[in-house]
């Protein structure tokens, strides 16, 4: 019941700015969510209600499918401009600006991929999503960010964070992971709680040596960075390889070495399909950024 309210402000703010939401009909049941809200009355956000809000969509970039993003890719682009007009909200409009790519590229997607074959007769009433290959998800990423320019912030941030991550041992050219996780907006927070530029949790940042309270380090550009180069030179003297490294930073350590074990793995592309969906973009973006920004193939890194 309370979700469902919350999804009634939200959808009635975004109404009023005039966004269609007809792509959403079947997924948020927009017909339902809008009874009796007088679109009139619609004033600012409650911040509590974003959270929830941001909460939900984290809720589906962890599900089990990338194309199941597409369906909620208009809401969250008409959700963005909302989260930019109060400074309480700012830091979740952060976090989610940079995650609009993930459900375009799975609108795209969903119109790529080839429907399930019918083997069964009588076919199932419904069929689960097919995910698609690492190979078709790197191809898709190089073409979406080839002709993307950087982020203004980028110019400040990347000469500071390169000396940094030299210094810890790990490729300079991994500083661009703050492109994909933050968009280099140190204020960025996510619904469950990373922050900063390189989106760190709390419990992982404490473990890094960096101080969430009464000052949180991790909004600190180069306190950060220096702790998430320890982290990513941590997480490939695991697994070994960058691609798994960086499966590791986006879904956790634990859960990729669980993958890796059951299904008698060594590599990236050998689960990438049975990991979270964000996580299943989230490492090819990254190369592709890497690629657009450095001209270097993450494979080819020390």
């Amino acid at each position: 019941m309370k979700q469902a309210m919350i999804w009634k402000s939200i959808l009635a703010g975004v109404v009023l700015a005039g966004v269609t939401t007809r792509g959403l009909a079947q997924e948020l049941d927009l017909g339902r969510a809008l009874e009796g809200v007088d679109l009139s009355a619609f004033g600012e956000i409650d911040p509590e209600q974003v959270k929830e809000v941001c909460r939900d969509l984290q809720g589906k970039l962890q599900g089990d499918y990338v194309v199941d993003l597409a369906a909620v890719r208009e809401i969250a682009a008409a959700v963005l401009p909302l989260l930019e007009k109060s400074p309480d909200t700012q830091p979740y409009a952060a976090w989610l600006r940079t995650r609009l790519d993930y459900l375009a590229v799975a609108e795209e997607l969903r119109v790529t991929i080839p429907a399930p074959k019918l083997e069964l007769t009588p076919p199932p009433a419904e069929l689960p999503p097919i995910n698609p290959s690492p190979e078709l998800e790197r191809q898709i990423w190089v073409r979406k960010l080839e002709l993307r320019p950087q982020y203004p912030r980028a110019e400040v941030y990347v000469p500071k964070l390169k000396p940094i991550f030299a210094e810890e041992g790990v490729p300079s050219e991994l500083v661009w992971l703050a492109e994909v996780e933050s968009g280099f907006d140190s204020r960025a927070l996510s619904p469950v709680g990373a922050a900063g530029l390189f989106q760190l949790m709390p419990e992982t940042a404490k473990w890094l040596g960096l101080s969430v309270w009464p000052r949180d380090q991790r909004l600190d550009a180069e306190r950060s960075g220096r702790a998430a180069a320890k982290y990513l030179r941590y997480l490939h003297g695991k697994f070994r390889d960058w691609r798994l490294a960086l499966a590791a930073y986006n879904a956790g350590e634990g859960r990729v070495r669980r993958l890796l074990e059951k299904e008698g793995a060594k590599s990236f592309d050998e689960i990438a399909t049975k990991l979270p969906a964000e996580t299943q973009m989230y490492v090819p973006k990254v190369e592709a950024t890497i690629l657009r920004r450095e001209g270097v193939n993450l494979t080819k890194l020390n």
